[in-house]
């Protein structure tokens, strides 16, 4: 958790200037020489594992290299860099540990909010206030999830919004009656299904695999499921799994599912 935190501070030294400066990479997403120092800073902690690193701002080996990949790391060393820019705060640093093509521990930390979550299928998943050691945060931490709310609420992107994402959110408001939508920014919408502050999140929009690597491990932590989605007859429907080391690193749409009354209904 150490360089997680070391990350964070140098993320915030950062954003805390007037003006924040950014350039566009060839996929045309941002980056600051925020995402880079904490590249750098996560990249030297998690290299002394042995095991490879898929992060964002690195090099990213040849699928005829990663397919033998077993277990490797997938960062992203600040996700969310267009909120990041924009000052309001919902970006998250995000640590993955894969085994396969399934997220196995994960952690994604909030420095501005201040929150962290960790967690994966073998450990179960927590939050946290305040940078505290990993097992201060096994042993003092809220375990995930609490009790979803009765109305229902969704969490929705506040920068990656899509026509088919809202014609699901209709459809669910008149069959569920009126919706409490959440907007948040990074991965920060996962965490927060898996937190059971929400019913569920649906992305029908583009992702990378280290946008959500993190959040799937702590999410099915918490007992719940992210899975691939997909459009048939104009509606979405959710399927198999979201799954990691592809030869694509583009991730599918996808649902967050926090609730299995509601994910029943495709």
């Amino acid at each position: 958790m150490e360089s997680v935190y070391r990350a964070a501070d140098a993320i915030m030294e950062v954003y805390n200037q007037k003006e924040i400066e950014s350039e566009m990479k060839l996929d045309d997403s941002p980056v600051t020489i925020a995402d880079i120092n904490a590249h750098n800073i996560l990249s030297e902690t998690l290299s002394k594992s042995g095991w490879p690193i898929l992060s964002e701002e690195g090099e990213h080996a040849d699928f005829e290299i990663r397919k033998m990949w077993d277990l490797f790391w997938v960062v992203d060393p600040l996700d969310g860099t267009k909120e990041f820019i924009k000052g309001n705060g919902e970006f998250t640093i995000n640590v993955a540990l894969v085994k396969g093509d399934t997220p196995i521990w994960g952690v994604v930390h909030s420095p501005v909010l201040d929150w962290t979550y960790v967690g994966g299928p073998d450990s179960g998943s927590y939050k946290s206030k305040g940078k505290l050691s990993y097992n201060d945060i096994i042993s003092q931490g809220q375990v995930l999830p609490k009790k979803l709310p009765e109305k229902l609420t969704v969490i929705a992107s506040r920068s990656h919004g899509s026509h088919a994402t809202e014609k699901l959110l209709k459809k669910w408001e008149k069959e569920h009656g009126e919706m409490n939508r959440i907007s948040m920014g990074s991965s920060l919408k996962i965490c927060l299904v898996a937190e059971g502050v929400a019913h569920a999140y649906p992305r029908a929009a583009l992702t990378m695999e280290w946008d959500t690597a993190a959040g799937h491990a702590i999410a099915i932590g918490s007992n719940c499921h992210i899975l691939k989605m997909e459009e048939l007859n104009e509606q979405l429907i959710w399927t198999t799994p979201l799954v990691y080391n592809k030869q694509n690193l583009l991730n599918p749409f996808f649902i967050v599912c926090g609730s299995e009354d509601l994910c029943k209904d495709a």
